[in-house]
């Protein structure tokens, strides 16, 4: 039976190729608006996402009670409220940085040295206890674990590859991810912010026995929770991992000033933490110093208030062996630069047993380098 076709089947017939290439324009057009979004950030955010973890922590702090304070400290109070501060849960977060296939993950000392329990939180929703593998208070670095489970796939993780920071150019892009106030939990995803690296070398006050020396600022925005993330340049690789910020009057929001610490550092760290747990520094150097004010600059003609002036050297101490004498004024270590008391004793944090370190020295008005090896105490 030969069917006939009605004149609008015809006419249908005849748009159709019309339509097909219509549409066809369409589809490339909108392919052509997402490819032209597209760019080394974005690809970047999508290859290294994976790689960054939410960490929730608890930890068992001990509080000084009204009650523990020196004038209530006799047995007629103790009778009453007993001797020991209480102790409390608290819950806290932060990010970390899968580095291996394994599980290994770093983040820093302050988000997880102390914890009693962490769990780990991927992109895919997945969580998993963690444990501390080795952390360090001075450095602020500390490294933990996950394992695979039974429904793990391939039984490996997404890593993120570890740049080298003494390539990091001032000016280049760099992106922040990672757990900003607990955003991270309400959908999996690590929070994204971009910026540029705006100095390099920057030696940092202490915070509570924290040194951070040689440090990276960064203008991407960095908040409460961001801790342990990852600071990445425009291929995907880490340069560093954020861990602090300067606020304005005591305000607790990004004011553009953050700083990581250095990538290389981490990889050294990571590597003694992964051998023997926790780093060693059972040297002595054997020698005290005290700051330099304006008095003792003009008594000693020296030119600014920079460095430290040594007051004592202990007899038979490295310090001593090395030639070391009470007056003179140290300024440099190595390739770090001396400012103050607290700048020293960071700096001397970067070294191990039985290295030979430079010391910088001004003495009757001349400079001058003493070799002075840090020997076991």
């Amino acid at each position: 039976m030969i069917k006939i076709l009605r004149k609008y089947d015809f006419l249908a017939l005849f748009l159709l190729p019309f339509a097909l290439i219509a549409q066809t324009s369409k589809d490339n057009a909108n392919n052509d608006i997402t490819n032209s979004r597209k760019n080394i950030i974005t690809e970047t955010v999508a290859k290294v996402s994976p790689a960054v973890v939410g960490i929730n922590v608890t930890e068992i702090r001990q509080y000084q009670s009204f009650f523990t304070n020196p004038f209530f400290d006799d047995s007629f109070f103790r009778q009453f409220f007993g001797g020991q501060s209480p102790k409390q849960k608290v819950k806290s977060l932060g990010s970390g940085i899968l580095i291996s296939p394994d599980g290994y993950i770093v983040t820093n000392d302050h988000v997880a040295g102390n914890a009693t329990e962490i769990v780990v939180t991927l992109t895919n929703g997945k969580q998993y206890n963690a444990k501390v593998v080795g952390s360090d208070p001075v450095s602020d670095i500390c490294l933990i674990k996950i394992s695979p489970d039974k429904d793990d796939k391939n039984g490996k993780f997404p890593f993120i590859p570890l740049g080298n920071s003494d390539d990091v150019m001032i000016g280049e892009w760099v992106i922040a991810l990672g757990n900003p106030f607990g955003l991270f939990e309400l959908n999996d995803k690590p929070t994204v912010t971009v910026g540029v690296i705006s100095a390099t070398g920057m030696n940092l006050d202490p915070v509570q026995n924290r040194y951070y020396l040689n440090m990276l600022q960064t203008d991407a925005a960095i908040n409460g929770g961001n801790s342990g993330g990852p600071l990445v340049n425009s291929i995907g690789e880490v340069i560093g991992m954020n861990t602090i910020i300067y606020t304005a009057g005591g305000n607790s929001g990004n004011i553009g000033l953050g700083f990581a610490i250095p990538i290389n550092k981490v990889k050294r760290i990571v590597d003694e933490l992964k051998e023997h747990g926790k780093i060693e520094r059972d040297f002595y150097p054997g020698f005290a110093v005290q700051n330099i004010d304006e008095t003792i600059a003009r008594y000693f003609n020296l030119s600014s208030t920079r460095g430290v002036i040594v007051t004592e050297v202990e007899k038979n101490s490295p310090a001593g062996r090395a030639g070391l004498k009470p007056g003179d004024v140290i300024t440099q270590i190595d390739n770090y630069r001396i400012m103050n008391q607290g700048t020293l004793i960071g700096v001397l944090q970067e070294f191990r047993t039985n290295q030979t370190i430079d010391l910088k020295i001004t003495r009757d008005d001349k400079d001058q380098t003493i070799d002075l090896k840090l020997e076991k105490h």
